[in-house]
């Protein structure tokens, strides 16, 4: 009969299995804490690529239109968050038919992407009853 620790059993138990437990949950719970803030900082840029053209404000909310390489990209956001309610954002490339993502969110509606090449764009935003509607832009 063999007991635990024995020579030639093949398997140690003791103090290391509980030991290399603690450290992965150590490195695990300080990676955790390195990328939180970096992820929540980075979520409105992860939603569209391309730089910034325009943000479009109004009484309940705000519409932020990106642009890269021929393409915009619209997220409407509210002023107050986390209640679902009813949001959309619209982008129509010049000669084409409108994008629209709309229905009832908590934090925002899109995005939205078209490829517009070099032609003129028109985008909208709506949050509850207010909205914002631009004409052509970004020609």
């Amino acid at each position: 009969m063999r007991r635990d620790g024995d020579a030639g059993s093949g398997i140690r138990r003791g103090p290391r299995r509980p030991a290399a437990f603690l450290l992965a949950a150590l490195l695990g719970s300080g990676l955790l804490v390195l990328g939180g803030p970096a992820v929540g900082s980075a979520h409105a840029a992860a939603l569209c690529s391309g730089h910034k053209a325009r943000t479009l404000s109004f009484a309940t909310g705000r519409t932020v239109v990106y642009k890269n390489n021929g393409y915009v990209c619209a997220v409407t956001y509210p002023k107050r968050g986390g209640t679902r309610q009813y949001m959309s954002v619209g982008v129509q490339a010049r000669g084409n038919r409108q994008v629209v993502d709309a229905g009832r969110f908590t934090h925002h509606a899109g995005p939205v992407t078209v490829h517009a090449g070099h032609r003129c764009v028109k985008v909208t935003g709506k949050v509850g009853s207010r909205s914002v509607s631009t004409g052509w832009i970004l020609c």
